[in-house]
């Protein structure tokens, strides 16, 4: 029962987003949940659910009831919709501790999503109907907004593998790019490398980085709390990727086991990674050899 009744408030936050997005009338989603209009209003606030009501509600969201409930996992293969769930989450977070880009996508400047925005335009332009999906840096863009106005106190870890694979073919590396949009989009990598050696260099309040060894095989994935709410996002997916060029299944979970153990593998990856002037000095030479003249 104290699973449940932690995750009463996320449950809410699930109905009310859904009624909002729908388009649907209070009404008619209450009709479907077979309670009172009052009743889903209680329970957008987080009140106690009846279960057979959490059974309908599960079936409305189109997850499963234990996902609900948080001890389930949410699949994700279309790197737009966990983006938009990630979105949802951060929006309402204290701690995110993580390790998967070569950047923060929370702290990149807008020429980040500038070039990707080129990228897919180009890629439409030339593929035509093939390509169907908006860029998921779309469904992400409000992340460096909700972080600007809520602050929360972020951990990124960035593997080296990814800096220079990032620092060598750009920003954006799934999008066919022509030689002179591959060129710009190496020179934003450069610079969002060193927009990270300069913050790393002033230390901002709840704002850490360090750097992963290249020797070091990590699993991309993301720690996000909030108060004794936790949840876990494995995720194949980067924030610079093409929807059209990206295969791969995002799993996101509150289950207590996932939840601690991959909180200890990221405290222990933090441990071993590069911090501070070591951190800065590794990133500086990584940019002298791989990044655009």
């Amino acid at each position: 029962m104290t699973a449940v009744t932690m995750h009463l408030g996320e449950i809410g936050q699930q109905l009310r987003a859904f009624r909002l997005e729908s388009g649907m009338r209070a009404d008619e989603i209450a009709a479907r949940l077979g309670v009172s209009r009052a009743a889903l209003y209680r329970y957008e606030k987080g009140e106690v659910i009846k279960l057979d009501t959490v059974q309908r509600l599960a079936e409305l969201l189109n997850i499963s009831p234990l996902t609900l409930l948080g001890v389930g996992i949410e699949y994700y293969s279309c790197p737009n919709r966990f983006f938009q769930k990630i979105t949802q989450i951060e929006g309402d977070i204290e701690q995110i501790l993580q390790v998967s880009d070569p950047v923060c996508y929370q702290v990149t400047s807008p020429a980040y999503d500038a070039i990707l925005l080129e990228a897919h335009a180009c890629q439409q332009e030339k593929e035509g109907s093939a390509v169907i999906d908006a860029p998921p840096i779309l469904a992400q863009s409000k992340r460096r907004a909700l972080y600007s106005q809520r602050k929360p106190s972020i951990i990124s870890m960035l593997p080296e593998n990814h800096i220079i694979d990032f620092l060598t073919h750009g920003v954006g590396a799934s999008f066919p790019m022509s030689a002179p949009l591959r060129h710009k989009a190496r020179q934003v990598a450069v610079q969002e490398i060193r927009n990270i050696i300069t913050l790393i260099d002033s230390v901002p309040m709840g704002l850490q980085f360090s750097v992963v060894p290249k020797n070091i095989s990590t699993t991309s994935c993301i720690f996000m709390r909030r108060s004794e709410l936790m949840a876990v996002a494995i995720n194949p997916f980067r924030s610079d990727c093409s929807a059209a060029r990206t295969s791969g299944i995002a799993m996101i979970t509150s289950s207590p086991e996932a939840v601690a153990t991959h909180k200890q593998m990221l405290e222990t990856l933090w441990q071993t990674s590069l911090k501070g002037q070591d951190a800065i000095d590794r990133l500086k030479t990584l940019v002298e050899q791989h990044g655009a003249v």
